[in-house]
């Protein structure tokens, strides 16, 4: 399934429609859940917590503004939701291995495999483009999953600086992304996370 067709499902799912919401579902239940999983480590409770997660997306999806921003908006309700788990029990130690390893996941076909290695090699050349410390400040929140206050020390600054620092930073890159490709300038669009996704 392509992106855009995840785009259209959004907005249909977004007007009320089950089915589409259902698609939707199917397509992310493997990753919500893997990511339940790595965070509560306990599959029941994994599984739980991934039908919670899609309950409460439903119910929150008419306030998501950009459709294209599903997967990554779907991907912090699961961490925040899991959050708020673990802090009423208590983290749980000591999943199996073998219990991740038996995480079905979503396999993509040849031609999303091409399309999203296109779109890495024209971001990756894009960030190229930018100025170092722009690059910087994208790879430490994106791609290395750096906080803005473990940010504001490796930079020496303080955090709304940082705040500041990505949102130049991501229009820096939209401009760059549109001389390459307007269309994967409109996908990495909104608050950047397709650009964790890749």
């Amino acid at each position: 399934m392509s992106w855009s067709e995840i785009t259209a499902l959004v907005e249909r799912a977004k007007t009320g429609d089950r089915e589409a919401y259902g698609e939707l579902v199917k397509r992310f239940q493997g990753s919500v859940y893997a990511m339940a999983l790595a965070r509560v480590r306990d599959p029941l409770e994994a599984q739980e917590l991934a039908q919670d997660v899609f309950v409460h997306a439903m119910k929150k999806l008419p306030q998501l503004r950009d459709a294209r921003c599903f997967a990554g908006w779907l991907r912090r309700i699961t961490a925040r939701m899991a959050i708020n788990r673990l802090t009423r029990r208590g983290p749980l130690f000591g999943a199996d291995p073998e219990v991740l390893e038996g995480v079905v996941g979503y396999e993509r076909s040849p031609e999303e495999r091409l399309e999203l290695g296109e779109a890495v090699e024209q971001l990756r050349a894009a960030l190229a483009k930018l100025k170092p410390l722009d690059r910087k400040t994208l790879e430490a929140f994106y791609l290395r999953g750096r906080t803005l206050l473990q940010m504001a020390c490796e930079f020496d600054v303080p955090t709304g600086t940082i705040k500041r620092r990505l949102h130049v930073a991501r229009l820096r890159l939209k401009a760059v992304l549109e001389e390459i490709d307007p269309s994967l300038a409109e996908r990495f669009a909104g608050d950047g996370a397709e650009l964790a996704a890749v």
